[in-house]
């Protein structure tokens, strides 16, 4: 089986790639960004594989033009392994029209979901209080609160959501889970549809976004949204930009419906450095950077192997794309 793969993700596997089974016959874009098969130089429009692994370093590094070439044009590609958890970038609905299969990552979701505990208890707990208490040698007592009988709204309970819900409910708090499917989970004491949103909204003290965007999920959370929020609420947005509507979101601050929002990702990215957003007194910005925990490369390195063991054996792939997906 021919495979691309990047020269830092086969530095990382390459001796367990000797145990897959079958003879791999690897292109190989270097550190360079030029690919190599067999040792020679090719042009990414002569890149020829059967399976491309999409790891991290190619985005990284941005080494993406000769795996999306192949990825779009190349005859006889069967399969592509992605970083991405999410699906709508439009290139990613052309590999699929292509009738290869896709499988998607869910290598970020441990990372994300810390990411997702850690700010909100930063905010929950006055930490630069207790810095400025002990400095002065102010021996007071603050009070903080707890995520110990809160109640979180999941939006988008895959892979990511449902680590979100899996720390959340370890502290005590009730858990919401948004899914197509209401089927339970042991880590949401409820499930509902995006239908039953509103009705949730007006209970939850914190509301996690992390659902894919796509069009029945752009601009949910609007003015309608903000204005069901409850006051002193905490927003996350782990998704993608296009899911809030930032002008909305600015009306709700003021409001205090949210109280408060952590935005890892923006609608345009990089986030302008002229951006209002970057000085809003209630915004907390990170650079679309939830993921980059220090355990998401070794994980997304297993999950490849995983998958190309099950697309050895013509088995199910782990996160499959299907249409819905986009």
């Amino acid at each position: 089986m021919k495979l691309l793969i990047h020269q830092s993700a086969l530095r990382r596997v390459e001796e367990r790639l000797r145990h897959v089974g079958v003879p791999l016959d690897l292109i190989v874009v270097g550190d360079d960004g030029i690919a190599r098969e067999g040792g020679q130089e090719i042009a990414n429009t002569d890149i020829r594989p059967e399976a491309i692994w999409l790891s991290l370093d190619t985005w990284e590094k941005k080494h993406m033009g000769p795996f999306m070439t192949a990825a779009l044009s190349a005859p006889g590609l069967k399969w592509v392994q992605t970083f991405n958890a999410g699906m709508d970038s439009p290139m990613f609905k052309q590999i699929f029209d292509r009738g290869v299969r896709m499988s998607a990552s869910s290598a970020q979701a441990v990372a994300i979901a810390e990411f997702a505990m850690a700010h909100v208890i930063a905010e929950w707990h006055p930490f630069a209080t207790y810095r400025e208490a002990q400095r002065a040698h102010d021996w007071k007592r603050i009070r903080f609160d707890e995520i110990s009988q809160s109640h979180w709204l999941v939006i988008g309970y895959g892979n990511i959501g449902r680590e979100i819900a899996r720390r959340a409910h370890g502290f005590g708090a009730k858990v919401t889970g948004v899914r197509r499917s209401t089927a339970p989970d042991e880590f949401a004491e409820r499930m509902v549809t995006q239908a039953e949103v509103s009705a949730v909204l007006p209970s939850a003290d914190v509301v996690v976004l992390a659902c894919p965007l796509n069009e029945a999920t752009r601009d949910m959370a609007d003015a309608a949204f903000f204005g069901a929020m409850k006051p002193n609420s905490v927003l996350v947005n782990v998704g993608r930009g296009g899911l809030v509507d930032e002008t909305a979101l600015a009306a709700g601050l003021a409001a205090d419906k949210p109280r408060l929002a952590i935005l890892d990702v923006f609608r345009e990215e990089p986030l302008p450095a002229d951006n209002a957003l970057w000085d809003h007194p209630k915004i907390r910005v990170s650079a679309h950077a939830s993921s980059f925990g220090s355990g998401t490369i070794t994980r997304g390195d297993q999950l490849f192997l995983d998958n190309l063991a099950r697309y050895l054996k013509g088995g199910a792939l782990i996160n499959e794309v299907s249409a819905s997906s986009f």
